[in-house]
């Protein structure tokens, strides 16, 4: 419930493939009130659509609050989403961002556009709500904006390079989204058990499998989730797990080289994302040896508040 006292500044909107998240944002970019549903820019399809979305998940507070300003990233500037709004190029800060909004059709709302890096010589990489979120980091932790790693851990990883407050370059990897694929549509989750507990020791032998033994590949290595299996090496509840730390061991041992390719080394590393898939990528890099990651959780809210400050949507 929000207090009369409470002055609203800044309806920001985190708009998925699968999810809708609203925040109704004080000043300072305090979060005054959110609400989430499954309404995501993929379920749905035609401006009249998005905007009776729009309405169910936030009418009341647009309502309470007249010319309150309204701010999305996410799926909702992608080709299927409410106005597909072209990528901003690497590098860029949150002024470049800003520069790149566009309005949607039919109503008030500005969308952030997402962020493109192609450096001509390997395949472009891609993120829509990503930069959001780090652009919130940044606001929320100063000490990252000079040099820093920031990992997003998800369905599509995100591992990104920021300098001087800027988003260099960014590379994505697949390892939520495999992860469900094999274990759901593959030999390999046949035997999978579910517990409905976290086998901790099986993830971290899949981590450590990946970390030294990774040289001989991915696609050989997953295989070991049936073969353990198969010979009774591993119970039936270990195996989802098993693959996880496998999955996870390999985008670590992939992005920790990258990362340290690109000289940043000794500079901060952030995981940003749900507080359960954090924990599980600081404990797999803790079998990597690296630095204790600073842990972040919902940044979206504070990269909307500053990106809206940017475009001169709001003053405080």
């Amino acid at each position: 419930m929000v207090s009369h006292a409470d002055s609203a500044s800044l309806l920001g909107l985190d708009w998925g493939s699968s999810s809708l998240r609203a925040f109704l944002l004080g000043s300072g970019g305090k979060v005054l009130a959110e609400r989430s549903n499954s309404q995501g820019a993929s379920t749905l399809s035609g401006v009249p659509a998005f905007a009776d979305a729009l309405q169910g998940i936030a009418g009341d507070w647009l309502a309470a609050h007249p010319g309150l300003p309204i701010l999305a990233c996410g799926m909702i500037g992608s080709q299927h989403g409410w106005r597909d709004v072209p990528y901003a190029a690497c590098p860029a800060d949150a002024a470049a961002l800003a520069a790149g909004m566009l309005s949607s059709p039919g109503a008030e709302i500005s969308i952030v556009p997402g962020m493109l890096y192609d450096d001509g010589a390997l395949p472009p990489d891609l993120m829509r709500g990503e930069e959001t979120q780090i652009v919130g980091a940044l606001q929320l932790q100063p000490a990252l904006r000079e040099a820093s790693c920031i990992v997003l851990p998800g369905t599509h990883s995100k591992w990104a390079q920021v300098n001087d407050g800027r988003l260099r370059r960014f590379a994505t990897h697949m390892t939520g989204e495999l992860f469900a694929v094999l274990r759901s549509h593959s030999v390999l989750g046949r035997l999978m058990g579910d517990s409905g507990a976290f086998a901790e020791h099986a993830f971290v032998a899949g981590v450590d499998a990946a970390r030294d033994c990774g040289h001989l590949g991915m696609s050989h290595q997953i295989f070991a989730a049936r073969t353990l299996g198969v010979t009774g090496r591993a119970p039936a509840s270990d195996l989802a797990d098993y693959l996880s730390g496998l999955l996870v061991g390999h985008e670590l041992r992939a992005g920790l080289a990258w990362r340290d390719a690109a000289g940043l080394a000794q500079a901060p590393l952030a995981l940003v994302g749900s507080h359960v898939l954090c924990q599980r990528y600081a404990l797999a890099l803790q079998r990597f040896q690296a630095e204790p990651p600073l842990l972040l959780d919902n940044t979206a809210p504070a990269g909307l508040y500053h990106l809206a400050r940017a475009a001169g949507m709001i003053k405080d």
